[in-house]
């Protein structure tokens, strides 16, 4: 009976994802050994788009600000998420502090490109609270400083949804251990290092998985912060995102080969990161 009712509930779902995941990733990799322009026949190419896609320093510039939001953005996304679990999860009034810090979660990224923008422009509100204290109007957003605020920008969005998974974790960790541990006399410190941190390790482990995932995909924030009504941002900040979009929508080139051979290479560089990751957390599971 079981064996019997087995496809009739798995086959839909298969459906669905060999229509919309193993069928256009089949495609991506048919399009990317091509040159196309979207529309029209294909000229075949081979492997001569990834050998291009390599050399070019645009593509350079836009993976290495892909590692650099994945691990220098990443790390103050957990640095700052780990901070706000150990305050949070002792302080009075803890739910409306996680509603609070959930907040930028639930706005678009759009919308908070726009308000980081105003905050940081040269008249905009930061500087204007620092003229106060005598402090000259520093330029935000100019082209040396602009990848590091889109950088805080995106720590300052993603931190609340991240706090939240970390504190299901924590929330889960009986309250017995933290007596125990304050009986045998750890002070906070102490108590988030050898009770929090090794018993939410699972929690943790598949935040970081989720990061890993949500890094690839970041556009909008960096595409209506860095970019204009008329222009796409300047090359210097673009993601690997932003250069599939750049190099398929975002010109007149229309190079759909070139983009799809970058968005194949981004997807297994990643893959890869995430199943190294998976590897260096894996443990048995704790029981408590």
């Amino acid at each position: 009976m079981r064996r019997r009712m087995f496809w009739p509930f798995v086959a839909p779902a298969t459906a669905l994802f060999v229509v919309f995941f193993v069928g256009p990733t089949i495609g991506v990799i048919w399009i990317s050994l091509n040159e196309w322009a979207g529309a029209g026949p294909m000229s075949w190419r081979g492997l001569k788009n990834y050998v291009t896609l390599v050399q070019d320093p645009t593509f350079q510039t836009a993976f290495s600000n892909s590692m650099k939001i994945l691990v220098l953005v990443g790390g103050c996304v957990f640095l700052a998420s780990f901070a706000l679990t150990a305050a949070l999860r002792e302080m009075k009034g803890k739910r409306l502090a996680r509603s609070i810090i959930f907040f930028p979660v639930l706005v678009s990224g759009i919308v908070i490109a726009l308000v980081w923008g105003i905050l940081f422009q040269h008249g905009g509100t930061v500087n204007s609270v620092l003229g106060n204290f005598g402090v000259e109007p520093i330029s935000w957003l100019n082209s040396s400083n602009m990848f590091t605020m889109i950088g805080l920008g995106m720590v300052w969005i993603n931190v609340g949804l991240y706090t939240t998974i970390i504190l299901a974790g924590v929330d889960r960790i009986p309250i017995y251990l933290y007596e125990e541990a304050s009986l045998a006399g750890a002070n906070a410190w102490q108590r988030f290092r050898y009770v929090t941190l090794p018993l939410s390790r699972d929690v943790v482990s598949v935040a970081a998985v989720l990061w890993t995932i949500e890094s690839i995909k970041i556009f909008e924030f960096i595409f209506a912060f860095g970019g204009t009504t008329n222009d796409m941002p300047p090359t210097s900040v673009w993601n690997s995102a932003l250069f599939v979009y750049g190099e398929s929508f975002g010109s007149s080139a229309y190079r759909f080969g070139y983009a799809s051979a970058s968005a194949l290479l981004m997807l297994l560089v990643f893959t890869a990161f995430v199943v190294l990751l998976r590897r260096l957390t894996h443990r048995e599971p704790l029981e408590f």
